[in-house]
């Protein structure tokens, strides 16, 4: 659903969204996947990781979590503010503040991103969130040449966190870096997503099989292959659903259900359901 006033829309924060998102930007060979711890084993089985994506609820951090690049670093880290890490290289030549710019102004970029979001009943006005709205903002992590980079659209430029190690190691310098984020949070907060941008899993595994003879390993792979088609399936179906407008049939049911006389009852039995519901959860 592309806005026509030129706005951007929220989408959620899924793997099935961003994998097809970014392949409608034209990304070949590329995957995301969920985390849903920071053990080692999670990350151990999507090897190769190229970057983290991490969604948390933004409050006001004034605590630097590095220093800001500015020197010719810039040649080598795509970095555009105020938008999300895009795999794009056509605006490599301009400054951060035009890339945002450039970036946030494609019609093309903006449709596909705006095709993601959720399609709601009814539409409300826009406001500006209130101190006691929950805002949410997404960050990226990424190695460049053994040092590890935060990518955060609302600052200045690419966060310089540090020497990293080379090689699919890299994402142990970051893991105390997201941890520490979490830490800030009071116990009990649940609102926190991590995702890897990774190789494509069906060509990893395809790859694996080109060198392998033995049968079982081979039925191994092969396994994973099918696991991953049927994923990519049920991703485009989820997405269809996502995209779909369910409102004309909707309001073709409740016409039907008035019609029969069964609208007001139904409505009747859901709200004492909806009270007695709450009346037992004030209990506790």
């Amino acid at each position: 659903m592309a806005d026509s006033a030129g706005n951007w829309c929220l989408i959620e924060s899924d793997p099935g969204v961003f994998t097809e998102l970014i392949k409608e930007f034209g990304v070949q060979g590329a995957q995301v996947e969920e985390l849903w711890s920071l053990d080692d084993e999670q990350f151990d089985s999507l090897k190769p990781i190229h970057g983290l994506i991490f969604l948390f609820k933004w409050v006001q951090d004034d605590e630097p979590s590095g220093s800001i690049v500015l020197d010719n670093r810039l040649d080598k880290i795509f970095f555009a503010k105020q938008v999300f890490l895009m795999l794009l290289n056509v605006t490599q030549y301009f400054d951060a503040n035009m890339r945002g710019l450039a970036l946030s102004n494609s019609d093309v970029i903006r449709e596909v991103h705006n095709s993601f979001s959720r399609q709601t009943i009814f539409e409300y006005d826009s406001k500006q969130a209130s101190k006691d709205d929950d805002v949410f903002h997404f960050v990226s992590y990424v190695p460049i040449d053994g040092r590890l980079y935060e990518l955060d659209g609302l600052k200045d430029g690419p966060m310089d966190l540090g020497p990293c190690p080379l090689g699919d190691q890299w994402v142990q310098a970051v893991k105390p870096i997201i941890q520490k984020r979490i830490n800030k949070y009071n116990e009990g907060e649940i609102h926190f997503n991590l995702m890897a941008i990774v190789t494509d899993r069906k060509i990893v595994y395809e790859r694996q099989i080109a060198n392998v003879c033995d049968p079982a390993e081979l039925e191994r792979l092969q396994t994973l292959i099918e696991k991953e088609i049927r994923k990519s399936k049920r991703y485009q179906i989820e997405n269809i659903r996502r995209k779909h407008n369910y409102l004309p049939l909707i309001m073709e049911l409740l016409k039907m259900l008035a019609k029969e006389g069964k609208l007001v009852p139904l409505y009747q039995r859901a709200k004492e359901k909806a009270i007695e519901k709450e009346s037992k959860k004030n209990k506790v």
